[in-house]
């Protein structure tokens, strides 16, 4: 007298993020499957199939998920005379693997937000002084890519290509903000500060291995400002980094071409005028004495490397840079303005082609 139980149950649940809570979505998530087989000739028996399709804008949703299970929708560029597509990605092809890189990217999302499957664009950030500067810059001084929802991920220059094979498959335009790193092949791949012409290389797997695929300094500085890597749909990556800029000394007596090293020398040398005038930690201290005392803009680059090298304090560095009075005037360093106005660029060539 039971009625008969279909042999395969199929639950779709739309968006289910509209009402709940934050955590809620997480505990939902996590046993909405366990609920639906809870039934003596369901839970462990194979008889019966039980499969729940969930679609979602939720990066807590995603969080709590294998991601083997994700299947990611992408737009496609409209071809000539048509209109828009989507492919829908099978995440399982990426996160099925058990190799050291697929690894590295599930135990990366596992611990930082999950934004990255619902982001317009991403941004890979070299260290912590830019994770916490960039934001700023983008919200004061480029309104189009403030509008846009920006994934932002502090890798470092030797873990960021890591996610290539993510952001490949999300084929969306992603920027990588990444340093030079100045070494000596003749030295045992020794730390040096830029300078061209000396046969230096970088250290920098990324731009080694990724974009722009170069290895010599003076072929790095050579190449366009933002290298570019063009994969499918609207996935592009392009790739900034210190270049040689013209310092005015505070005085304007002085003017000199120097490479900064890192992100934490380029904003002080593109500033000095300002960044004389900060206080705080011990860094920021010396970073604003050794531009005071410097006799040229090259004394005050060489000073500047040195004290990086030297106990680096970045991150306090940057929250100094937040809280100042000056900030809001500060210049972006070049590297990081070429970038971002690339970035804004690549998002609006995607928003026309809706």
């Amino acid at each position: 007298t039971d009625p008969a139980i279909e042999p395969l149950q199929l639950i779709l649940v739309e968006e289910p993020e509209a009402h709940l809570h934050a955590q809620v979505q997480q505990v939902f998530i996590r046993k909405a499957y366990e609920v639906l087989r809870n039934h003596e000739e369901l839970r462990e028996k194979k008889t019966f199939q039980t499969q729940l399709i969930v679609s979602t804008h939720s990066s807590h949703v995603a969080h709590e998920m294998d991601f083997g299970h994700l299947r990611y929708f992408k737009r496609r560029p409209a071809a000539e005379g048509g209109v828009p597509t989507s492919v829908v990605a099978n995440l399982s092809t990426l996160f099925g693997k058990e190799d050291d890189t697929t690894l590295f990217v599930r135990r990366y999302l596992k611990t930082t937000h999950c934004d990255l499957f619902f982001a317009d664009g991403v941004i890979l950030l070299e260290g912590a002084a830019e994770r916490i500067l960039v934001p700023h810059f983008i919200r004061d001084r480029y309104p189009d890519l403030a509008e846009r929802y920006i994934s932002l991920h502090e890798v470092g220059g030797s873990h960021a290509h890591r996610l290539k094979p993510l952001i490949e498959v999300l084929s969306i335009p992603a920027l990588i903000i990444s340093d030079l790193d100045a070494s000596n092949p003749t030295e045992n791949g020794k730390s040096v500060r830029p300078q061209p012409g000396l046969g230096y290389e970088t250290g920098n797997i990324v731009l080694k291995s990724w974009v722009p695929q170069k290895a010599g300094l003076d072929e790095l500085i050579n190449e366009a400002a933002v290298p570019t890597l063009t994969g499918g749909g609207f996935g592009i990556v392009g790739a900034v980094y210190q270049r040689p800029i013209e310092v005015t000394y505070p005085d304007a007596s002085h003017t000199a071409t120097v490479i900064p090293s890192t992100f934490e020398d380029a904003l002080a040398l593109s500033n000095l005028t300002k960044m004389v005038k900060l206080s705080g930690v011990t860094m920021t201290n010396k970073f604003a004495m050794i531009i005071s005392k410097g006799a040229n803009p090259e004394d005050i680059a060489k000073g500047l490397y040195e004290r990086l090298r030297d106990r680096p304090q970045k991150a306090a560095f940057a929250l100094d840079v937040l809280s100042s009075k000056e900030f809001e005037n500060l210049a972006p360093p070049a590297y990081i303005d070429a970038g971002l106005k690339w970035l804004a660029a690549q998002l609006a060539k995607s928003t026309e082609a809706k």
